[in-house]
């Protein structure tokens, strides 16, 4: 029997929401593994409206935030903040074009970088990325999906946005690349909405990763980090040393936010148990955790990141990021003393330990 569709999966709908006073859900189409849409918030005050993760790059995607935006009675002209809450595609993709046509400011947390940045990324630490602060190497200038994977792989196959989002990133068009011009530190607050947001970095799916709380009504924009039917890709590939622990100091996190009533997520709908759904998640990195335990004691010998990966995944998943995801699992529990890296002809090899 197939299993049921999560949220997330679902094609964007026409409809445009209120969940909270004075913001706007407007549901953008995207096709990426297990996604059928980006929640596009807009945020109304005097000035006029910002925009939360506006969705992928190319001129489809475009066609479909203006097309949206005119279906809410939101003039192009009257954009004048574009929110990102992380480096990837289908959030950041239409950052650019919406300052080049409207000079809308854009706000990321202070970490954002993509894999094309040629200038500053800001004022890095180490709890950000492991390097030094705005440190390059030649390979950030390489798309990811040409690079060597750190366990010995085939390299990820190009993320499926659509050919002119693809074409674009690859010509490295002006309109792709979003240059902040302010990106917020954790307990920074910024006033959207006639009300203020309080940041809350919250790392592990990028170390880039940005919610915004407003306190006052107990609205949490949480973008990728918190999800209501699905747990987040947690990728192996990024530069820090051990994204999913991370990850879980990021979930905990969300107890701490005392006074959350509705989590605004940026895929599936709007939800309001935020610290049970942040737990729920937490099991299922635990789980996995356990399971590579278990399928280690099976192998009885050193196994593939691949190899691996088909204890955690389903077929239909296998491939790169099933992989990456299993990378990162099981450097967390090597950092913890809890499994054996070794090599054979170039290829990594894990044993976990019980």
């Amino acid at each position: 029997m197939d299993k049921p569709r999560r949220q997330e999966q679902e094609p964007a709908e026409d409809v445009i929401g209120e969940p909270a006073s004075g913001v706007l859900r407007l549901q953008l189409p995207i096709t990426l593994p297990g996604l059928g849409h980006v929640n596009c918030y807009a945020l109304e005050d005097e000035r006029g409206f910002a925009l939360v993760d506006p969705g992928l790059p190319g001129a489809g995607a475009w066609r479909d935030l203006t097309g949206r935006l005119a279906a809410a009675g939101i003039p192009l002209a009257r954009v004048h903040t574009v929110v990102v809450t992380h480096s990837h595609f289908d959030h950041f993709g239409a950052a650019a074009h919406l300052r080049h046509e409207t000079g809308a400011e854009i706000v990321t947390h202070r970490a954002f970088h993509t894999w094309w940045d040629s200038g500053e990324v800001g004022e890095l630490t180490a709890d950000d990325l492991d390097e030094g602060p705005g440190e390059r190497d030649e390979s950030d200038d390489v798309p990811p999906w040409e690079r060597p994977t750190p366990w010995g792989g085939q390299p990820r196959q190009p993320p499926r946005l659509g050919d002119d989002a693809i074409a674009a990133m690859l010509r490295r068009e002006a309109h792709v690349t979003p240059v902040p011009s302010r990106r917020l530190d954790d307990a920074d607050v910024i006033t959207l909405a006639r009300r203020d947001w309080v940041a809350v970095h919250t790392p592990g799916h990028t170390p880039d990763h940005l919610c915004l709380f407003d306190p006052a009504e107990g609205v949490l924009l949480c973008g990728d980090h918190v999800l209501p039917t699905i747990t987040p890709h947690i990728s192996g590939l990024g530069t820090v040393a051990d994204p999913l622990a991370q990850f879980f100091a990021s979930l905990d996190r969300m107890a701490e936010l005392t006074g959350v009533t509705l989590a605004l997520p940026a895929h599936g709908h709007p939800f309001t148990d935020l610290p049970g759904r942040a737990k729920a998640i937490r099991r299922h990195h635990e789980e996995r955790l356990e399971m590579l335990r278990t399928a280690s004691e099976e192998i009885d010998g050193p196994a593939t990141v691949e190899e691996l990966s088909h204890h955690l995944f389903s077929p239909r998943s296998w491939g790169s990021m099933a992989e990456s995801e299993t990378y990162a699992h099981l450097e967390h529990l090597r950092l913890a003393g809890q499994a054996r890296r070794g090599d054979q002809d170039g290829v990594a090899t894990y044993v976990v330990t019980p």
